[in-house]
C-alpha cells in the first residue's frame, strides 16, 4: 500500500532512464496498487517494464466488495497476478484453496499468476517448514499449467523482520519447489529482504531464477541496481 498515482508517475520517471541498459532477457514487472495501475500502465508506455496486481479474485463479477476480477486487471494492461502473498494469507486468512481459485482464473484469463508460498518463524522453528511448503505447493498449485506459472519462495520470517534467509537455504527450498512440482523450467523466485547488497548472490543460485523484491523496490535506484544485478 504505497504510491499514488503522481507518486507513482515520479517513480516510473526516475527509474525507466536507470534500466535503459539492462539485458533484454531480463523480466522487470511492477506491482503497484489498485489505484495506480492505469497510471503507470500509460506511463511505462513501450518500454519493458510489465504490470502485476497485488491480487485478483476468482469470480468474473459479483456481490464481491473491496475484490477485483480479471477482467478489470486486464483493462488496465497487467499480465501477472500475485496471489497467495503471506500479508494476505497472515492478516485475512487466506486459504491455499482460495489462493488456488485465484491463480486458475488468472491462467483461464490469459494472465500469469506469482503464486507466494513460505513458513513462518514458529514452523520453521518447530521443523515444519519442508512440510509446510509442500502442502502450499500441492494445494496452491492443483490444476494450473506451470508453463504459464511462477512460484515465489518467501520466508515469512525473513520479510521486515531484519532476519535473512542464507542464499543457499533460499537456494534449497527452491530446488525443493522445482522437484514438487516436477517442472524443470518453471520460474522460481525468492523473496525475503532482497537487497542491492545481496542481489547478485541470489542470483547466482542454481534454483532461483528471479526475486520478488519488497521494501527495496521503493526507491527507483535501489530497484534499478537489483534489476540490473551481476551475474556471475
Amino acid at each position: 500500500m504505497h504510491m499514488t498515482c503522481a507518486q507513482a508517475r515520479d517513480y516510473l520517471a526516475a527509474f525507466l532512464p536507470l534500466i535503459a541498459e539492462t539485458p533484454q532477457d531480463r523480466e522487470i514487472v511492477l506491482a503497484p496498487p489498485f489505484t495506480a495501475l492505469s497510471t503507470m500502465a500509460e506511463a511505462a508506455g513501450d518500454s519493458v517494464v510489465e504490470l502485476a496486481s497485488q491480487n485478483v479474485h476468482w469470480q468474473d463479477h459479483g456481490a464481491f466488495t473491496a475484490e477485483i476480477s480479471a477482467e478489470m486487471l486486464l483493462e488496465h494492461g497487467v499480465a501477472y497476478t500475485i496471489v497467495g502473498h503471506s500479508e494476505p494469507r497472515k492478516y485475512f486468512s487466506e486459504s491455499d484453496e482460495q489462493i488456488n481459485h485465484r491463480a486458475r482464473c488468472s491462467q483461464a484469463k490469459g494472465l500469469i499468476p506469482i503464486v507466494c508460498v513460505g513458513e513462518s518463524d514458529e514452523q520453521r522453528e518447530r521443523g515444519e517448514a519442508e512440510r509446510v511448503i509442500r502442502r502450499q505447493i500441492e494445494q496452491g498449485l492443483e490444476g494450473l499449467d506451470a508453463n504459464k506459472l511462477v512460484v515465489a519462495y518467501e520466508p515469512i520470517w525473513a520479510i521486515g523482520t531484519g532476519k535473512t534467509c542464507e542464499s543457499a537455504e533460499a537456494n534449497r527450498i527452491c530446488g525443493l519447489i522445482r522437484s514438487w512440482v516436477g517442472a524443470t523450467d518453471l520460474i522460481i523466485q525468492y523473496g525475503g529482504s532482497v537487497k542491492p547488497t545481496n542481489i547478485d548472490e541470489l542470483m547466482a543460485m542454481s534454483d532461483i531464477d528471479g526475486v520478488l523484491v519488497g521494501g527495496a523496490s521503493l526507491k527507483p535506484d535501489s530497484f534499478a541496481r537489483i534489476a540490473n544485478y551481476q551475474a556471475s
